[in-house]
């Protein structure tokens, strides 16, 4: 009973909430917000001001307001979800299958925001539980009359390689309307502008923290060296380790008969996806990690299997206007790429018009500057420049299924900035290719990434 007398008494209660609401304010690391003090005084000591002014306070044998108490529970959920998702955990679905088949297309995440630390808001003037768009009008969901500079509160750890990040897009600053899923800035390059906004538009500019959501490995951090040879992954000269969920495509030939479907089930694969070309015979694009392929190569109708391999210039659809930096002078492809510096904040490079294509994004979009070439030589925020120092740590992002994955490889660097966080749990995962009940893959569901 005394314990109980202690845990009702209004100070105990005070002192709780305050405790936990100075240690929240630390962490935010802004110290205005020791003013809300005086609202969680007011609450439980003073009670000089009805903070909850939609609650009805009810007398002895009154009847209860339902609508009242539906708000109230809304209201509440609102405030304690936005709370949750702003700072600690945050839902996302797997659309496409650029991670097959480490996250499958269908798998519904949990990302967690305090392993690297959540970002503040840079766009707080938003509706509650929606990234950028409304569901019903498809208009923007935000308003940019308040923009915050880029900050991001303490996490457990900084990213590390072959983390999985989910992170802003970073060429989603531009979206057109028509096309919403494309990149702009690939449409730009092929088509031009005119001919894009003109016939994609209109466009839509949004702020870093309501760019869409991607998800991909972090296969080289901020002062590492990347390269791609064959189609193997090299960071400071070493090779990548071997992961499981990582595949390449392949062409397989068999003896004229195809493989059979329960084989491709159970390697993780969905057969709808999978062509079998009777002109070859094989498949022209199975996708395999390491592992499989000997696997494979042990059935008795399967002849050859190599893998599909691009050299310059770079198969259809690719081309030197797709694969960064989209200049002809990177002689690059999916498969054969770099050497490439990842910078780190602080650090310098020199600048060239040479390498000018790998970063003038970054100095430009991603850190705000204003940069000029005006006869031969070059103009960072109108001064002339040798050299430029990041601000920033920036990382190299890949999905793990190599051959369809729209990734670093496409559009550069990823600015520490965007970084959103690491998937944690798939709570639910569901197969677009079948319907309820086989859809749900109930050994994916509660599975820890």
């Amino acid at each position: 009973m005394k314990n109980l007398q202690i845990l009702g008494n209004k100070w105990f209660k005070f002192s709780l909430w305050a405790t936990i609401y100075l240690l929240w304010v630390i962490w935010f690391d802004n110290w205005w917000f020791l003013l809300g003090l005086i609202v969680i005084f007011d609450l439980y000591i003073t009670k000089k001001v009805k903070w909850a002014f939609w609650k009805k306070k009810y007398e002895k044998g009154e009847k209860r307001n339902a609508w009242l108490d539906w708000l109230d529970a809304i209201i509440f959920a609102l405030i304690a979800s936005t709370f949750i998702k702003s700072f600690f955990f945050e839902a996302y679905m797997i659309p496409t299958s650029s991670m097959e088949r480490t996250l499958m297309t269908g798998d519904y995440l949990f990302v967690s925001k305090i392993a690297y630390g959540p970002k503040v808001s840079q766009t707080p003037i938003s509706f509650p539980l929606v990234h950028n768009v409304l569901p019903v009008t498809g208009g923007e969901s935000y308003l940019t009359w308040i923009q915050n500079p880029y900050k991001r509160m303490a996490g457990f750890r900084d990213v590390k390689r072959d983390d999985i990040v989910v992170f802003n897009f970073p060429h989603g600053d531009t979206v057109l309307k028509a096309d919403p899923t494309a990149d702009y800035y690939t449409y730009v390059r092929i088509y031009g502008r005119e001919y894009t906004q003109k016939t994609y538009g209109p466009y839509v500019v949004r702020p870093d923290d309501k760019k869409d959501n991607y998800v991909k490995r972090c296969v080289a951090i901020a002062g590492d060296s990347l390269e791609i040879v064959n189609g193997k992954v090299f960071v400071n000269g070493i090779p990548q380790k071997n992961i499981a969920g990582i595949q390449n495509t392949y062409t397989v030939y068999t003896n004229g008969t195809p493989l059979n479907s329960k084989i491709i089930e159970d390697m993780g694969l969905n057969a709808e996806e999978i062509y079998y070309d009777v002109n070859l015979p094989g498949y022209q694009a199975f996708p395999l990690n390491e592992d499989e392929v000997s696997k494979l190569r042990s059935f008795g109708n399967v002849v050859d299997i190599r893998q599909n391999i691009d050299t310059y210039p770079p198969d259809i659809p690719d081309s030197p206007l797709m694969i960064f930096p989209f200049s002809e002078n990177f002689k690059w492809t999916r498969d054969n790429f770099g050497p490439l510096w990842l910078p780190s904040a602080g650090s310098s490079v020199a600048l060239t018009l040479g390498n000018l294509p790998l970063f003038r994004r970054i100095i430009t979009s991603y850190e705000r500057n204003t940069l000029e070439v005006k006869d031969s030589l070059i103009f960072i925020n109108g001064k002339q420049a040798s050299s430029y120092t990041f601000k920033m740590d920036y990382y190299f992002m890949m999905g793990d299924n190599r051959h369809n994955s729209l990734d670093s490889r496409y559009w550069g660097f990823v600015p520490e900035s965007h970084v959103v966080g690491t998937p944690s749990i798939v709570w639910f995962s569901k197969d677009q290719y079948n319907s309820f009940p086989k859809n749900i893959r109930w050994k994916r569901i509660f599975k820890i990434v």
